[in-house]
């Protein structure tokens, strides 16, 4: 067995049951992706579009494509026209979400996409508020969404070896999705909490994580 394959072997056993991993392949070239897809990993982050574009033209079909990075708007129109994509996991703002259902809808498609939202200590994090967040959810904005599906929220911990500070950072974002829940009841397919990575994703399991985003502890450093 390869060390992709054991570690994809070492990282799936310790998740619980019904807790997706997508594998963070960006930055690794596609044989690295082979070799994790020939051990059974279909689910896979990238976070540049060239890089994804030209992996989704070389790797075989049945690979589930999230978007994990920052998305620029003038990015966009080329990120739906790829018509591969099977989660936007960083939608960061209004604009950035109208953008993506205007480009879905003249597709002739639906996106489905997570909003992120911000909690870390840091500036360089991108994502909603959470009051932001919530008063987006409190205005039913969604509603006026036409080839759109919001099916859950993403965010990061801060970047810190204080675990107390990380888990209380995973407990705020899981806290916001049940906040909007209760905002919201009749929302539908709204069940994801994506949070985790590789340093972080036991804790955020713990804290109600449903999609773990794991790069280096599968594929090593990023070359």
């Amino acid at each position: 067995m390869s060390d992709i394959s054991t570690a994809l072997g070492n990282i799936r056993s310790s998740l619980p049951e019904g807790v997706e991993l997508v594998a963070v392949s960006k930055f690794h070239p596609a044989e690295a992706l082979r070799e994790a897809y020939d051990a059974g990993q279909r689910v896979f982050g990238e976070s540049r579009i060239n890089e994804l574009c030209d992996k989704i033209a070389v790797l075989p079909d049945d690979i589930q494509w999230h978007f994990i990075g920052h998305l620029q708007t003038n990015k966009v129109r080329r990120l739906v026209g790829t018509r591969r994509i099977a989660l936007i996991e960083s939608i960061d703002s209004e604009r950035l979400l109208q953008l993506i259902d205007d480009e879905s809808a003249k597709a002739g498609i639906v996106s489905k996409v997570l909003l992120q939202v911000h909690v870390a200590r840091e500036e360089t994090k991108f994502g909603f508020l959470p009051e932001k967040l919530l008063d987006f959810f409190r205005r039913r904005a969604y509603e006026t969404l036409k080839a759109t599906h919001i099916c859950g929220i993403m965010g990061m911990a801060s970047n810190t070896d204080d675990n107390k500070r990380v888990a209380a950072d995973f407990g705020m974002i899981a806290d916001i999705k049940r906040q909007i829940e209760i905002l919201c009841p009749d929302l539908r397919g709204f069940d994801i909490l994506s949070m985790g990575m590789s340093h972080d994703y036991p804790l955020a399991v713990e804290a109600g994580s449903t999609h773990v985003r794991i790069g280096t502890a599968i594929f090593g450093e990023r070359s």
